[in-house]
């Protein structure tokens, strides 16, 4: 090999190691852009509500810190009135690797191996006879934390505010020019 010939041999083989590490180096480097501030419109709770105990401990904040959209857990599927609970393939997608020797993680992946969902306690409930959708609010515009306030600064989900309530439902319909007819939230008469 002619010393022009070697020289082109050792560039090739220092770009091909040094482009990838460079971009590795930059991707790890960056820090997730900060969310959009959206302001809590629902009042806190008056009172303090302790956090269900869960099947398995998750921290919003922990995870929100990495600022995924609250819709990369939680789905609205037609017809629109709840929002899922993720599938635990979409927490194994990063528990494959991540901190996979907890044990909340190894309980999750038994969920996972199993095909079983995890049985996550619902935190805020539709009252009965009211008749009400996620859909149409996301629709209209709302952010999950107009309603349900802060999630990103809670280590355990609870019900933080007052969102179940009529007074506040009637009060953020009148602020937002929505319906204010009883028929907008209760059908009468009410469902056996």
């Amino acid at each position: 090999m002619t010393g022009i010939a070697r020289i082109i041999v050792v560039a090739l083989k220092a770009a091909l190691f040094t482009v990838p590490f460079c971009v590795v180096l930059n991707v790890s480097a960056q820090k997730p852009a900060a969310a959009p501030e959206v302001k809590q419109e629902v009042p806190d709770n008056p009172l303090e509500h302790a956090p269900p105990d869960q099947p398995i401990p998750y921290s919003h904040k922990t995870h929100l810190a990495l600022v995924l959209p609250c819709s990369t857990c939680h789905t609205n599927p037609a017809p629109g009135n709840l929002m899922t609970f993720p599938a635990t393939s979409t927490c194994m997608s990063c528990h494959i690797s991540i901190a996979t020797n907890k044990p909340a993680i190894q309980k999750l992946a038994a969920f996972s191996k199993s095909k079983q969902p995890i049985p996550w306690v619902r935190v805020y409930k539709v009252l009965p006879g009211v008749t009400w959708t996620h859909r149409k609010h996301l629709d209209a515009g709302m952010k999950c934390q107009m309603c349900h306030g802060q999630v990103a600064e809670m280590d355990r989900m609870s019900e933080a505010t007052s969102v179940t309530t009529m007074g506040v439902c009637l009060s953020c319909h009148k602020e937002h020019g929505a319906p204010l007819v009883c028929s907008t939230c209760h059908s009468w008469p009410p469902a056996n």
